[in-house]
């Protein structure tokens, strides 16, 4: 199963749904899916690499927290990922390297503002050839 995701509406908010053959392989789609909700973030200057350890009840709340560190280097840093290296991800932990660059703010096209990311409807499930993960996020 190739990693891949898909946005769908939800009620005032939006939908992303990921799909990809392991578990860590859900992290990079998922980072892709979120700024697609925001608009066409083009990156510029490399930056720092940034580690997240996360700590959770279960892999699906792990990827929301993921998702969260992610938004919080968009607003407040303006950066982007351009890489993950995933070093674990299981039931209860998530240890990941992003490799991230400054937005490009004069290429990029913003279309919305995303406030949060939510536990609404949040899950990670096997589906066949891999796990599909849904995350809804509030805009």
């Amino acid at each position: 199963m190739q990693p891949s995701f898909e946005l769908f509406d939800h009620t005032a908010d939006m939908g992303i749904r990921v799909h990809a053959a392991t578990l860590p392989g859900l992290l990079a789609p998922a980072g892709e899916a979120l700024y697609a909700v925001i608009g066409e973030l083009v990156a510029a200057a490399e930056s720092k690499p940034v580690t997240f350890n996360l700590t959770g009840d279960d892999p699906a709340e792990l990827l929301r927290d993921y998702l969260t560190e992610l938004l919080t280097l968009f607003d407040r840093d303006a950066l982007r990922f351009t890489s993950v290296d995933v070093h674990s991800f299981d039931e209860r932990r998530l240890s990941v390297t992003v490799h991230t660059a400054h937005l490009d703010k004069e290429r990029s096209s913003f279309l919305r503002e995303v406030k949060a990311i939510t536990y609404h409807q949040l899950a990670i499930r096997p589906v066949p050839g891999g796990y599909e993960a849904t995350v809804i996020v509030d805009i």
